[in-house]
């Protein structure tokens, strides 16, 4: 025969082991309900829409309209964390920020210390409708939730699988010398007669200047590419040299600018070529980068949005 200690026996020790058995039992088959967040008010639904419209230049799609109002819930879903976790107590950022709306209502006594005026712009709930504050917060959030799965620095092997995946785009630009004749518009008319006694007197450019118009960004400019050039005289100019022939020492044009017209002179020009592996290495470094912290940020927020409920 089996003797037991007597406390085994004892009520309330059956008790409290039901209790326990029953806590178990309610945490599990009745978890507390999870965070809503949403659903959005009709303004910001509409705010979006502007924005897309303003964008793309048509109205969102059903399909393309709900991915809007989802993103935009998880970023409140990201405020609400950061709010649960205190992250706005702690920020510089927030703290400034609220001293000065504080101040700029006019509701900063001047004898109350920084930390009392922080403590009672919050007891004001300032936080909770100022944009600054929210857009910080996610910001914050954002870099936990990659600083707690960083990603792996990129190997040489995804590097040199980039270069050779976008060997067209990184492909090295043009790049042009030239010197130019400028005429504004109100010289215009004059423009065939000025370059045909250019061209009759075999000017060189520096001979041509005089017969320029002030021109803001200069006469010379060296080793520009498409791109650099298009900042200054435009796309349309741009596309006109392109289509010139590339031979040097000679007059092309007048080519028509956002700003008039241009006598060019053409002194260089370095043909496009294939990108070395060598020399794009650390920008496909940085774009895998800037790729898997972004997969790792949306894994992140996914990972949340579990614990939260939507409401669309």
């Amino acid at each position: 025969m089996v003797l037991r200690p007597a406390f085994l026996r004892a009520p309330w020790l059956h008790f409290l082991l039901l209790g326990v058995l029953l806590y178990l039992l309610q945490a599990r088959l009745f978890p507390p309900p999870a965070p809503v967040v949403g659903p959005l008010p009709q303004s910001r639904i509409e705010a979006l829409t502007g924005q897309w419209v303003a964008l793309t230049g048509r109205t969102p799609s059903t399909e393309e309209l709900a991915g809007l109002k989802r993103t935009e819930l998880e970023q409140d879903m990201l405020f609400q964390r950061a709010l649960t976790l205190d992250l706005h107590r702690h920020d510089p950022v927030v703290q400034q920020r609220l001293l000065l709306n504080l101040r700029f209502l006019g509701l900063a006594d001047a004898d109350s210390s920084d930390a009392d005026l922080f403590q009672q712009a919050l007891d004001m709930r300032l936080h909770l409708g100022d944009e600054v504050v929210r857009r910080r917060m996610i910001q914050v959030m954002e870099q936990l939730i990659v600083a707690s799965n960083p990603p792996a620095a990129p190997t040489d092997a995804e590097i040199e699988a980039a270069f050779e995946a976008r060997s067209a785009e990184l492909e090295r630009p043009p790049r042009y010398s030239l010197q130019h004749v400028y005429f504004n518009r109100e010289r215009e008319p004059d423009v065939p007669d000025i370059a045909l006694r250019i061209r009759d007197s075999a000017m060189t450019p520096q001979q041509a200047l005089p017969l320029s118009s002030p021109f803001l960004h200069g006469h010379a400019f060296r080793h520009q590419t498409p791109e650099q050039l298009a900042r200054t005289f435009g796309a349309v100019f741009v596309d006109r040299l392109m289509g010139e022939s590339t031979a040097t020492g000679v007059w092309i044009g007048p080519l028509r600018s956002a700003y008039g017209l241009h006598l060019v002179w053409l002194d260089d020009v370095t043909p496009a070529r294939p990108a070395q592996l060598e020399e794009v290495r650390e920008q496909l470094a940085r774009d895998l980068t800037q790729q898997a912290r972004t997969q790792a940020l949306r894994a992140g927020v996914e990972r949340l949005a579990t614990q939260y409920e939507f409401r669309l």
